[in-house]
């Protein structure tokens, strides 16, 4: 992604907000970051970290991708609740008390004190053994916990009636899956954002961008795992991938700009076309 003046003048911005409210806390502050799949949210948060560790902050990464179960635990789930659950992505087919202690560890992390952040390997849909985990040292100052669903709140039960693809229709017939995963995001998810001191949301144009857009990352992850790689995902594929996330995407687009804390505006090309402090 090319970044333009305005983007480089909108960074500046955030890093300025970020700053302010970083020495409005006593401890490290914890800033959600959410987007649909492809807008974004991994290369802001390179671009933040980046620039405040040139300013000596010690800056965190996590993602909430790299808190997936792994297949044999969501085949468990497909078993037990809905085939659906087979897929990764969905509230529920990730480990949340190991996101939340995460985040408390990361906050209380003392000098000279190390900890592993684990990481997932979508090539191959598992985790990465944990000789392969980023090996941080405390402390830390500022933590970017980044994710497609981070701050999202559930849909009213009223909104789960209509199916909103054919993945939906043909495949969650009678609403199990899509209420399970509700309530999930309704009760076990609130323990893990309601740690954020702050949440910032990419706003997409449309949900269309989004097959395009993760084409792209398709792409790059293949041509990074190399032809060893098993779970590399071709074009009808991914198309049936994205519609996993669909509705609580949509439903993001919806909620989140009156929600988040920063609302980021962008356009088909990832510009920024307006960039928004609510708090």
């Amino acid at each position: 992604m090319s970044r333009n003046d305005n983007d480089k003048r909108s960074d500046r911005l955030l890093l300025d907000w970020i700053e302010s409210r970083m020495a409005s806390l006593s401890r490290p502050m914890i800033l959600g970051i959410c987007g649909s799949q492809g807008s974004g949210k991994s290369t802001l948060a390179r671009h933040l970290s980046t620039a405040f560790q040139a300013a000596g902050r010690r800056v965190a990464v996590l993602s909430l991708d790299d808190l997936y179960l792994n297949r044999q635990a969501r085949q468990k789930l497909s078993r037990e609740i809905h085939p659906l659950l087979a897929t990764r992505g969905v509230p529920g087919t990730h480990d949340v008390n190991l996101g939340c202690k995460l985040l408390d560890s990361l906050q209380g992390l003392a000098p000279g004190e190390t900890l592993k952040l684990p990481r997932f390997d979508k090539a191959n849909d598992e985790p990465h053994p944990p000789s392969q985990w980023t090996k941080l040292r405390g402390p830390v100052d500022l933590i970017l916990f980044e994710g497609w669903c981070v701050g999202l709140r559930a849909q009213p039960p009223a909104a789960l009636a209509d199916p909103v693809n054919s993945l939906e229709r043909e495949e969650d017939t009678d609403g199990r899956w899509r209420h399970w995963v509700n309530q999930r995001l309704e009760q076990d998810y609130p323990a893990l954002f309601g740690r954020l001191d702050a949440l910032l949301y990419l706003q997409i144009p449309n949900f269309a961008v989004v097959q395009r857009w993760r084409e792209q990352q398709e792409a790059e992850t293949a041509a990074a795992a190399g032809p060893g790689a098993a779970r590399v995902m071709d074009a009808p594929a991914l198309r049936r991938f994205i519609a996993h996330y669909e509705r609580l995407s949509r439903h993001a687009m919806h909620s989140l700009p009156a929600q988040a804390d920063v609302l980021r505006t962008l356009d088909a090309q990832h510009r920024v076309l307006a960039q928004v402090f609510h708090a």
